[in-house]
């Protein structure tokens, strides 16, 4: 896993509440086995004008030019703003493999689902709860913006930077902190236990055999 410390990027701002995982990486794509390449189908049933086409080859799709992900300014974002409750619904750690893989490293929001939340550290990913009225503020400030906004986030100082104008402090479980700035997840961590645990095994062999 990718180590985090300090990441700058574009905003992305995805303005509805209660985004579900099915609105983030649709079901009929869970079928793929792996946990690489559901970056083209991050927002489907919003991004395409021929929705849910997992025939059609990704080059030939239809953009909706309406939606966000698809404006010719905001490519290449990094940092996904988005509302209250984000990632609800199923427990598919895939929305986070697709948010991922389309190169999201940050996402910002009042609350988010639960299962979500854990998903995202698991994957690389930093998801960061502020205020409702401090996204109030990025909605309205990532809107009127030109060039599109751009914000630092500092895991090591725990804090949301705006240039140097604004900045918005935000906290995280220490322990997960550490695994983001060291890019270790959880089979790294423990990984790191691998002599302890062959001495584990080899003194269980010699005390309960039958169970090799």
């Amino acid at each position: 896993m990718q180590p985090f410390t300090q990441h700058t990027g574009k905003v992305l701002p995805i303005d509805r509440t209660n985004v579900d995982t099915d609105a983030i990486l649709p079901k009929q794509y869970l079928k793929f086995i792996g946990k690489f390449g559901f970056g083209g189908w991050l927002f489907d049933d919003l991004r395409y004008l021929d929705p849910g086409d997992v025939e059609t080859d990704l080059k030939t799709r239809r953009l909706n030019p309406d939606f966000v992900l698809n404006q010719p300014r905001l490519q290449g974002a990094t940092i996904l703003l988005g509302r209250k409750n984000f990632g609800c619904g199923s427990s598919r750690e895939s929305a986070v493999w697709a948010l991922r893989d389309y190169g999201i490293r940050v996402v910002i929001a009042p609350s988010f689902a639960d299962i979500f939340y854990n998903n995202c550290f698991k994957n690389g990913i930093l998801p960061i709860t502020l205020p409702e009225s401090s996204v109030d503020q990025l909605f309205l400030t990532t809107f009127m913006a030109e060039p599109p906004l751009q914000l630092c986030v500092d895991l090591e100082a725990c804090v949301v930077r705006q240039d140097n104008d604004f900045e918005w402090p935000f906290t995280v479980d220490e322990a997960r902190r550490q695994k983001l700035l060291l890019g270790r997840d959880d089979i790294a961590e423990t990984l790191l236990q691998a002599e302890k645990i062959k001495k584990f095994e080899q003194r269980l062999k010699v005390a309960e055999p039958w169970l090799f």
